[in-house]
């Protein structure tokens, strides 16, 4: 795949990169130890002056990079505006908080004095997505710069303007030069990378198959990963919940980002008593969704990344009505965009065992709606995926909330609210969806020495 900036919005090439030598990419790992090695002994005051100053320059500066990931990837402008605003509070929560996660834990035991030091690995390797070009990145980055790691980026191939700048950013910030550096290669240079003694440990967010590939890589080298993969969440709505607040925040949580989110609700579940009003007020919903310019302020729903991952979605679309599912709304691509990906809002119900809404991720704007009998049908249907990423709920009788809290199959559960992303909490799921945990004080040990230290 080209390395290159293609608006997704109007299909033209903005501009493109050469891939680096592997001279090029053999001195940007040596940069990357030597620094390392002095950075590691730097203070935590230093690590946050230097984390604050990135937080103030994405502050300063989010129209200009909101714009850049816009047009990489078509994203809403708004949207965009507030992954850059989300980016800069991560840094200030690790600035804030990465000495008290990282202080020495004392452990009672035989010894005189017995406790566990957490101690920095040294090159961390990140293969990151486009769909949140810099969010993904700066949860990586802040922890693992503050834990005293140093970072290579292998961001996706249709972001290098967002790779470089981010780059740039920390750069400026005051990080020494090899602290942080962006790596424009291609997906093949991922396995020589990781098998480079120096390069410690791997993080990855995107396919179930791009998981599996890294996670061979490092398995092969006994180096350790965390892996952020696909997810097809469910959205509960049982007959005791608000209908008009779940309503809306499904269609929040269906449209966000194009729909092209791990997190996005895709499978949309619907107690049978209250299926026909939900459908009725989602459809509504959908329709009143402006698609268009994602630069206008007031678009809700901006083109699909790539045209791969438009042909790619309808296919889905298609092979579910050919088994006998319903359309809604939507369901086919925009006509009136020839040379753009965008595809409309779209629901689809009355869908039959077997088609793929059952066992596929659907990476875009189409809502998935079934109905059950009760909660535990619901239940049923919503673990009956192989992906455990998310999960939201929605009811007002505490019961129910206990039973989807314990025995949905998720890596995390939202009771009456919006599935997402917060720096105080740790993110990641379980089966395909991967393993291992971001942000929170989980997520900034998970690579690190955490070292046992014992004295008599």
């Amino acid at each position: 795949m080209a390395i290159a900036t293609i608006n997704p919005a109007t299909g033209e090439i903005i501009k493109e990169f050469e891939p680096l030598t592997e001279a090029a990419i053999a001195q940007k790992i040596e940069l990357a130890q030597r620094t390392f090695e002095s950075y590691r002994y730097t203070s935590m005051e230093q690590r946050a002056a230097w984390l604050t100053a990135a937080a103030d320059l994405l502050d300063a500066n989010k129209e200009t990079y909101g714009k850049l990931m816009t047009l990489e990837m078509g994203k809403p402008i708004a949207a965009a505006i507030a992954e850059v605003e989300k980016c800069a509070w991560v840094c200030r929560f690790y600035a804030e908080h990465a000495a008290e996660f990282l202080q020495d834990t004392l452990i009672e035991t035989d010894a005189s004095h017995s406790f566990v030091h957490y101690q920095p690995l040294g090159i961390i390797l990140a293969v990151m997505p486009w769909n949140f070009p810099f969010w993904q990145v700066f949860r990586f980055a802040a922890p693992a710069l503050m834990s005293g790691n140093v970072g290579l980026l292998k961001h996706a191939s249709n972001v290098p303007q967002s790779a470089l700048a981010i780059e740039e950013i920390l750069t400026k910030a005051g990080f020494p030069e090899g602290a942080f550096q962006t790596l424009l290669i291609g997906s093949d240079r991922v396995a020589p990378i990781i098998a480079d003694d120096r390069v410690k440990a791997a993080t990855l967010t995107g396919s179930e198959a791009a998981g599996a590939s890294l996670a061979s890589a490092a398995g092969k080298q006994l180096k350790k990963t965390v892996l952020e993969l696909g997810g097809s969440d469910p959205f509960i709505v049982l007959d005791s919940a608000d209908l008009e607040a779940a309503v809306s925040t499904a269609v929040t949580a269906r449209m966000l980002n194009n729909g092209q989110s791990c997190i996005a609700a895709k499978r949309f579940i619907v107690q049978e008593s209250i299926a026909a009003a939900f459908a009725e007020k989602m459809t509504a919903q959908f329709a009143a969704l402006k698609v268009g310019d994602p630069m206008h302020p007031d678009t809700n729903v901006g083109p699909l990344a790539t045209p791969t991952i438009l042909k790619d979605l309808d296919a889905q679309v298609q092979a579910c009505v050919a088994q006998g599912a319903r359309v809604l709304i939507g369901g086919q691509p925009l006509a009136e965009f020839p040379s753009a990906n965008y595809y409309p809002p779209t629901i689809l119900t009355d869908l039959p065992l077997g088609c793929p809404a059952y066992h596929e991720e659907f990476f875009g704007p189409v809502a998935l709606l079934f109905q059950v009998p009760d909660l535990n049908a619901a239940i049923e249907l919503a673990n009956s995926t192989p992906f455990g990423l998310g999960a939201s709920a929605w009811t007002q009788i505490d019961q129910e909330r206990d039973r989807l809290i314990h025995e949905l199959e998720a890596g995390a559960v939202f009771i009456n609210g919006l599935v997402k992303s917060d720096p105080r909490m740790p993110f990641g799921g379980i089966k395909r969806s991967g393993y291992g945990r971001e942000l929170g004080a989980e997520g900034i040990r998970e690579f690190v020495n955490i070292k046992t230290v014992w004295v008599k």
